[in-house]
């Protein structure tokens, strides 16, 4: 079986892990976790997000983070907007990517946003323009694609439609994401083969392992050509508006499977490892990530 050469993994984890705990994680211990991400070789981290903080708490010092991160770095810094108002604040922070994201499933829609499918549609055109005319790139985030309540229960049509709409829009980027952990390989390769013949942009997977399946649908989405998925230092992660929803499928346990088929990343594995481990630490449980366990 043919792989991809090279596979880039951006961290989510000081976003999409961090929002989800609730004892509150210092500002300068954040820092710290990010830069060292970035030293040991990603080459993309989301770095926080600019949400509500009545919301989301753990997500108050966006700005803050952002300032002390720096720009002065090889690997692409984003930031996570759900609306108008947050890409305005990502740009004002300087960050020169946003990551957005909308619903594909109207109960998703209606339980996390209060708003229709179509809504977010119509909201994610402005946002799109807004950060494009401030000189950012944009990352389009397609949520529960594989299912919200129960596997399937996103039509797939849904998500071809939100694909060959923004098909046109100057993305850098597709994200589809698993994010209650319903996905399996068959799945996952009848939606890659469908949502591939309506947009030519490139292709991200963001896959949480509720199920235990995420590496062996990253294997999958491997022999379909994908290079491109959002991992999370140790499996932190979860969602929390989505009930059950578990972590990211962890950094170090998808490198070192690549590193098995022999495609390569440029991440040094027990650096990331490392940082898991302090984490851990610092929350006073283990997390769910295996490798990170050996190599830390």
């Amino acid at each position: 079986m043919k792989y991809p050469n090279f596979v880039a993994l951006c961290e989510v984890g000081p976003r999409d892990g961090f929002q989800f705990e609730s004892k509150f994680i210092p500002t300068d211990f954040k820092v710290d976790a990010i830069k060292k991400l970035i030293g040991a070789g990603l080459p993309r981290v989301q770095i926080t997000s600019f949400v509500h903080p009545g919301r989301v708490p753990q997500m108050a010092d966006a700005e803050q983070v952002v300032q002390a991160v720096g720009f002065d770095h090889t690997s692409v810094l984003s930031g996570l907007a759900l609306n108008v108002r947050g890409v305005h604040r990502a740009a004002e922070s300087g960050l020169r990517a946003v990551d957005l994201s909308i619903a594909t499933n109207e109960r998703h829609g209606n339980d996390n946003a209060n708003m229709a499918v179509d809504e977010g549609r119509d909201q994610a055109d402005e946002m799109i323009a807004l950060a494009q005319s401030n000189g950012m790139s944009v990352q389009l985030n397609l949520q529960t694609v594989w299912g919200y309540q129960t596997p399937g229960d996103t039509p797939l049509d849904a998500v071809l439609q939100m694909a060959a709409h923004f098909s046109d829009s100057k993305l850098e980027s597709f994200s589809l994401a698993d994010s209650t952990g319903m996905a399996n390989p068959e799945s996952i390769r009848r939606v890659l083969s469908a949502v591939q013949e309506v947009t030519k942009v490139p292709l991200v997977l963001h896959l949480h392992d509720t199920r235990g399946l995420a590496i062996a649908n990253i294997v999958t989405a491997l022999e379909m050509g994908i290079s491109r998925f959002d991992t999370s230092l140790g499996g932190l992660g979860g969602c929390p508006f989505i009930p059950g929803a578990t972590g990211n499928v962890a950094t170090e346990d998808v490198v070192n499977l690549l590193e098995g088929l022999g495609v390569k990343t440029g991440i040094e594995n027990s650096r990331v490892a490392a940082i898991s481990c302090e984490m851990a630490a610092f929350l006073g449980r283990p997390l769910s990530g295996k490798m990170y366990k050996l190599l830390g």
